[in-house]
């Protein structure tokens, strides 16, 4: 190998998916590809420590060492708890059946 690693760095808004391509010297952390990809220049809301990160789908740390070819992922907040939405879903449904309506 020639001592360069080629990787992809995403991020995914509702409306948006932005993909940068780059090659890094092996060796380099999923946190240096995305300070050096360009991802900070057109999202200054990501945040390298904050925000959690993956490699193909899982979850990794900053510091993780990166191989030829991976995808690093920037993953956003949950805007809302999965668990509470269904949970919220079922007490719906629950009252609806309960109430039996005018029909």
């Amino acid at each position: 190998m020639n001592g360069k690693i080629n990787i992809e760095v995403v991020y995914a808004l509702p409306d948006e998916q932005t993909l940068f391509k780059q090659q890094l010297p092996e060796g380099a952390t999923v946190a240096e590809a995305i300070r050096l990809c360009g991802v900070l220049d057109k999202h200054p809301e990501v945040e390298i420590f904050a925000s959690k990160l993956g490699i193909f789908g899982k979850l990794v740390k900053a510091d993780a060492v990166l191989r030829d070819r991976d995808r690093v992922e920037i993953y956003r907040p949950l805007l809302a708890d999965p668990k509470e939405v269904r949970r919220k879903r079922a007490e719906e449904g629950r009252a609806m059946k309960k109430g039996g309506g005018d029909a």
